[in-house]
């Protein structure tokens, strides 16, 4: 069986579907930051797959994209366990729940 794009658009349909469902139904920081990992990963798929699958592709043009994407995701990933643990610090808790006090 050979791949088809089909098959690659289904992979990062279900990716982006669990990374979703991750961001918006945990309590936890930590956990929100995987979920929205996972829907960078399933928009990397994307790009490398219609990159792929296109009728011309000679030039890199998704490759670069998803290392592009794979540097702004490593940044955000970066700041938002700095945040996390800043927050930790100050409150010991990680649910997003508690944290009431940084409403405006």
């Amino acid at each position: 069986m050979t791949p088809t794009l089909q098959i690659f658009l289904i992979v990062s349909a279900a990716l982006f579907s669990i990374g979703l469902l991750a961001a918006l139904s945990r309590r936890h920081a930590i956990f929100i930051l995987i979920g929205i990992e996972l829907m960078l990963a399933a928009a990397n798929l994307n790009f490398i797959a219609f990159w792929r699958f296109a009728p011309q592709p000679h030039q890199p043009t998704g490759v670069m994209f998803a290392i592009f994407s794979i540097a702004i995701s490593a940044a955000e990933a970066a700041v938002g366990l700095a945040m996390v643990i800043a927050v930790y610090r100050h409150y010991h808790t990680t649910n997003v729940d508690q944290l009431n006090q940084l409403k405006g």
